[in-house]
């Protein structure tokens, strides 16, 4: 189930903006949302996190950071 606009269809600061909002909203959701919010929050979290992986697939990797 998807809400909201498609990752694949979002300009790259609307990808970026989306990413942020759900960093920042992650623990509150972890910790306060209902079964069903969470699973809705990782799975937003993960399509756009796809798609940003999709568009930079030539990121800069830092080969010291482990985590």
């Amino acid at each position: 189930m998807t809400t909201g606009v498609l990752p694949q269809d979002l300009p790259d600061a609307d990808l970026f903006r989306e990413l942020n909002s759900l960093y920042e909203t992650r623990q509150d959701t972890l910790r306060h949302g209902s079964d069903a919010a969470l699973a809705h929050h990782n799975q937003r979290l993960v399509d756009l996190e796809v798609e940003y992986l999709r568009r930079y697939p030539s990121r800069e990797v830092d080969p010291a950071r482990l985590r």
